[in-house]
This record gives structure tokens, sequence and C-alpha cells, in this order.
């Protein structure tokens, strides 16, 4: 969004106080999952029930339409040109991993799947024609999925990840991959882009030094200290007593060095790589490096940095820093 000189996107569930959805609306909720709602399930907004806000966003814009609120709703032709992105799938397969071995957990995969196509679908048919898909990141390199099974050194591979929960990973992306490329076929006047988000996130933390993060697999919020500062039993922000010892989370002075926020999302620098990373286009298919107008391309290189600028716009705010591979 700040490469294209764009606001953060608004969400939909934080809808009081007329916020505007002039450019877009973010209709994510924390703990949301592509299956829908069980008895275990964190969050109650699964895809399918975010896909139906949406729906009802969609209707009451265009109820609202011609009532001088175009500084709050976006015009109705964006519903067609507008870029929907999707970002989801850790929850399913990390809570699997909860109460079903591997096995189980790979073999759910077609069918978390097969409730995403359906959505992409309801989301096609109400005009959608531009879709961002993201595959998920490692899971088996989240310090909370680490703290839960390092205790079987068998379970850890060579980086110190838990081997089956990035097997998953692995597999959802490449049946993932088979979705997007079977609706790329499916949607001819629809351009549909898979992201691989696990290959950025893997190889980032397998040479975390190289691009200025010392802490791969430590949570920089949290308690326990090295080499994970990871405790289920106390969150990032949270004071509490264990053990008969009242406790507080504590943050590292320099998020900057680290991956992990909190043990299970990331910090903002780990974020801001991957966004660039992803800005880059090889990471995608079909690639769209060449399709991007607000980048200008490699302005210089010195072997650890590229720096890309915004096409219409001398500003250096706007310099975009990449690091090379």
């Amino acid at each position: 969004m700040d490469a294209m000189d764009l606001p953060f996107l608004n969400a939909y569930l934080d809808s009081v106080g007329a916020p505007s959805f002039r450019k877009g609306c973010n209709f994510a909720a924390a703990g949301s999952t592509i299956l829908s709602l069980t008895a275990s399930s964190i969050s109650p907004f699964s895809f399918g029930i975010q896909v139906a806000h949406f729906i009802r966003f969609k209707a009451r814009v265009l109820e609202l339409a011609g009532k001088k609120l175009d500084k709050y709703i976006p015009q109705e032709d964006y519903f067609k040109q507008g870029l929907y992105m999707f970002d989801i799938g850790q929850n399913d397969l990390a809570g699997a991993f909860n109460s079903k071995t591997e096995d189980q957990v790979l073999a759910s995969i077609p069918t978390i799947l097969q409730e995403y196509e359906i959505r992409i679908y309801k989301l096609y048919d109400q005009g959608a024609r531009k879709f961002w898909i993201h595959n998920t990141g490692p899971l088996g390199c989240l310090p909370q999925n680490i703290a839960t099974f390092r205790k079987d050194p068998s379970m850890l591979d060579e980086i110190g990840c838990v081997s089956s929960h990035n097997r998953a990973a692995t597999q959802f992306h490449l049946q993932l991959h088979a979705l997007c490329t079977k609706l790329q076929g499916n949607f001819t006047n629809a351009n549909v882009t898979c992201i691989d988000i696990f290959s950025i996130k893997l190889n980032l933390i397998s040479n975390s030094s190289r691009y200025g993060f010392e802490h791969p697999i430590t949570a920089c919020c949290g308690y326990g200290g090295p080499p994970l500062n990871y405790d289920s039993r106390i969150f990032c922000g949270q004071s509490k007593t264990l053990n008969g010892s009242s406790v507080t989370t504590n943050v590292c002075n320099n998020t900057t060095e680290y991956i992990s926020w909190d043990g299970v999302h990331y910090t903002e620098a780990t974020d801001l790589y991957v966004s660039l990373q992803i800005l880059t286009g090889k990471y995608s298919d079909p690639p769209f490096s060449d399709q991007m107008p607000f980048l200008l391309g490699l302005l210089s290189s010195n072997g650890s940095d590229m720096l890309v600028t915004d096409i219409n716009s001398s500003d250096p705010k706007r310099i975009l820093i990449i690091h090379s591979l």
C-alpha cells in the first residue's frame, strides 16, 4: 500500500464512527480459518463469514450510492476493478496439529482447499476479477510450534524448525498452486496471481543474518528467554503469576533484529522484508515485475541492496530498499 501511495484499509468489523472505505475494505479477522466454525475455533469469522461480510458490504454500498457519501464508500465499478487479496490457511493447518497426526493433517488439505475454491467462486459471481492469493508461511519455524514439539529432537530439522508442520505447509502450497492454475484456466476474463510467501519466509529464516536479522526463531515479545522466549502460559503484553511468582513478558530492545514478534506473528521489519520481496515479482505466478507501473527499476546495486523508486515521484521518502538475494 505504501509503494502505491494508498492508505491502509479500514476494517469492516470496526465500522463504528464512519471510517472511509473509499479505497477498499479489510475483512480479515484474527484467528480465522478457511473451514467453517467448530467447537475448537478461536475466531467465529471463518473465510465463509468474511465472504458473507463482503457481499453485505457491497449490497450496502450500492444502496447508499448517490447519497452524498462518496468520501466514505467506493464507487460501484471499484468492485470489478479492485484487487481481492487473500492470506489465510495458517490457522487451519496449525490448529489441526493439536488433535491430528501429520498424515491426517495432510489428508485434510483437499477439504480445506475445496472450501477455499467455493468462496472464491462466490466472489467471482459478485464481480471480482483480480485475485491475489498467498500461500502460508513455514509453520514449523514459529516459536509457538517449536516450543510445543522441541522436546523430541527428531521432530526438528537442521535449522531448528518442526519438520512435520513445514511439510504440511509445503503440501498446502503445492495444492493451492494447483488450485490457482485451475482458476486461471476457468476464469478466462479474470487475473489470478498466486504468491509464494512460504519460500520468502523460509529463505529469510534460513539465512537470517544475511538480511540483518540476528534472531530467526526467538520471539521479540515473550517470556522465558532464549532460545525461543516463548511460553504458552503467558502472551505478549501480559502479567501473570507463574509457579508462585509474578512475571511479565519482556520486549526486545531492537525489533529489527527479530523475525518473530510474539511467537506467532512476525515483526514489522519482517513484514516489510516480505512485502518488498513480493514487489520483485519473482515469487508470483504469473510473474508481474514487468507490470508494476509504480516501480521504475534498478537504480543502483552494490551487491547488498537494490533501490527501486516510484516512477511518478522523485520524493526520496518513497524509495524502496529491496535486499538482493
